[in-house]
């Protein structure tokens, strides 16, 4: 082969390598709570759409995904569905402090089947949650490190019924599982967010959980240690842009 064409070859080569790597580059990888799967899949489409920039998108329970985050799992972006789980992470020294921003707010609601025969519950300390669960469980997030479930067990210690429903609850891995086991009428109850409830056609609101019963409800977000590229902050910041705002606020989310 002669020098020529070898160097053609080359460059060639080194052309293509390059293009590969840029290509690879368009790619943001978020780790997000799984309260937020419909919502962040419309702004990823969006997103997409606008600058040609792909989304890896994680949903799970934001605890799974800071243990992932603080163990050097590949992602760019954490999303979180509490304050705790974020605290986790910077102290782990897994995410960029300046990047945190407390982005979303939510609410917690009782949940139902359609079918159920109550439309309005009063949750208070005198109801009869297990007569009311007719011989089924009430789902929610497992309270030991699911941020809905966590949020869920402050709130009936407030009202006074933690006593009573503590042995009595479906302890689901998400909020999304918790959401799917009254969807297919597993529980006759369950306590979710808001924006959980208005994305299902197969459960009712119940019940409104008092907003001063729990700790507040919200989503801080930030850019993992040493993933503030380009694209990354990009992305970053259409997050926080009034095109994805809308997109949260149509979901049920508040937007700070």
């Amino acid at each position: 082969m002669n020098k020529r064409l070898l160097a053609c070859l080359f460059t060639a080569t080194c052309v293509l390598g390059a293009s590969g790597s840029a290509f690879a580059a368009e790619k943001v990888t978020v780790f997000a709570a799984a309260s937020l799967t419909n919502a962040l899949n419309e702004v990823s489409a969006v997103y997409e759409e606008k600058t040609g920039v792909k989304s890896t998108l994680s949903f799970a329970s934001s605890s799974t995904l800071a243990r992932q985050i603080a163990q050097g799992a590949p992602a760019d972006i954490y999303f979180s569905a509490n304050e705790k789980w974020m605290d986790y992470v910077e102290k782990q020294q897994a995410i960029e402090p300046p990047t945190r921003k407390s982005l979303l707010k939510n609410h917690l609601v009782m949940i139902a089947p359609n079918a159920y025969p109550a439309d309005k519950i009063e949750v208070t300390a005198s109801w009869d949650l297990a007569k009311a669960l007719d011989g089924t469980r009430l789902a929610t997030g497992d309270p030991k490190h699911v941020p809905a479930g966590i949020y869920a067990k402050e709130s009936l210690q407030s009202i006074g019924l933690w006593e009573k429903a503590s042995p009595l609850l479906a302890r689901a891995n998400s909020v999304r599982s918790a959401l799917l086991l009254v969807e297919k009428q597993e529980a006759q109850l369950g306590i979710v967010y808001k924006t959980d409830a208005l994305i299902s056609e197969k459960v009712k609101v119940v019940a409104e959980l008092p907003d001063k019963s729990h700790a507040a409800i919200t989503y801080p977000v930030a850019i993992v240690k040493d993933k503030s590229g380009e694209q990354v902050k990009a992305y970053y910041d259409f997050l926080q842009s009034d095109q994805a705002r809308e997109i949260f606020e149509k979901y049920g989310f508040g937007v700070n």
